[in-house]
């Protein structure tokens, strides 16, 4: 999320992506730092024991929707 922040706040279009566990713990932290309407998508928990092809299935299912974000105006 502070990557993420810092990118906005510099003028460049950024993403935050997490796991769906983080989902409560990403709107704290953007409030905090300031930028509450920060991008972001969230994927299903867990990611940690996914195997590589795996991996590249959850990347190819959720690309499209990170970058339609990515391109989406801050609100």
């Amino acid at each position: 999320m502070h990557d993420t922040v810092f990118f906005e706040l510099q003028g460049k279009p950024s993403v935050f992506v997490a796991t769906s566990e983080f989902i409560k713990a990403a709107s704290h932290q953007a409030e905090r730092l300031g930028l509450e309407e920060v991008r972001r998508v969230f994927i299903p928990h867990p990611m940690q024991d996914r195997t590589d092809a795996e991996m590249h299935e959850h990347a190819e299912r959720f690309v499209d929707e990170i970058l339609d974000t990515l391109m989406a105006p801050v609100d």
